[in-house]
């Protein structure tokens, strides 16, 4: 826990000190589905510690191999992406491509965009906010399943739980329109790739004790972060819960966006 404490400041650029509001209170004891609200309307699930299998053995070369991998500390995640609206209310601004609902997912943000957005959200909040790291995110998405879709193996299902290169249009949509998935999250498949806080290098040798990638090696992905879940513009091959796309940090596009992670400790 003091790895990732450390980790959390140095992103923010600054020590958080969590609290709590008599306003919103962190509950001590949360159980799975216990759902925060923050000032800014964002709301938030628990997600409980737990194991789970990471990867594929039938995806792309970097899913592999399948490795299990324990999850110490629940935290809370967004059960929708970042919206246009929230990300305004903290940025003051909206780089988004497409605009006209403020309930659309924002895009065209960086990993960097997506740090600062946590480190000034957290100044706000009095609570630490960041990016999910790579394995937070696929235990979530996954919510306990073992198949290729946090709701099964079947593609054709896939409309009704992801926007994406058959339904979306060529285009995002706002958030919650479909079906989440069984821990309560919405648009984890497609809408759009969501940051990681991790760096690209696979971890599969790593701990399997809530896995990080601190640092980045002399590899072919060098400096690159994780990207999950797939996008408006994907196939329902990209959209899988094990699917890993990668791209530079100060890297914008109409692609991309992210969700948020606030830790109860």
């Amino acid at each position: 826990m003091m790895t990732k404490r450390i980790i959390i400041e140095v992103l923010l650029a600054a020590t958080i000190v969590i609290t709590c509001s008599c306003k919103n209170p962190l509950p001590l004891n949360p159980q799975q589905g216990t759902v925060l609200e923050n000032s800014i309307g964002m709301k938030l699930v628990w997600i409980p510690p737990g194991e789970f299998e990471m990867g594929s053995d039938h995806g792309q070369p970097s899913e592999k191999p399948v490795h299990t991998v324990k999850i110490t500390n629940g935290y809370y995640m967004g059960i929708y992406e970042v919206t246009q609206r929230q990300y305004k209310k903290v940025m003051s601004t909206n780089p988004s491509e497409f605009k006209g609902d403020d309930n659309l997912p924002v895009d065209t943000v960086s990993w960097d965009d997506a740090v600062e957005f946590c480190k000034k959200l957290s100044q706000k909040e009095g609570k630490a906010y960041r990016l999910p790291t790579e394995a937070e995110w696929e235990y979530a998405c996954r919510a306990g399943t073992t198949s290729k879709y946090s709701f099964g193996d079947s593609e054709s299902q896939l409309v009704d739980y992801a926007w994406y290169d058959q339904n979306s249009d060529e285009k995002t949509h706002p958030v919650g329109t479909l079906k989440p998935n069984a821990w309560g999250l919405y648009d984890m498949h497609g809408n759009l790739f969501e940051w990681c806080l991790d760096y690209a290098d696979f971890y599969s040798m790593a701990p399997a004790e809530n896995p990080l990638k601190e640092s980045y090696g002399k590899t072919r992905w060098g400096k690159f972060r994780i990207c999950r879940g797939g996008c408006w513009l994907c196939s329902a091959t990209t959209c899988r819960s094990a699917n890993r796309a990668i791209h530079d940090p100060d890297y914008r596009d109409y692609i991309y966006g992210f969700r948020v992670v606030l830790d109860l400790e």
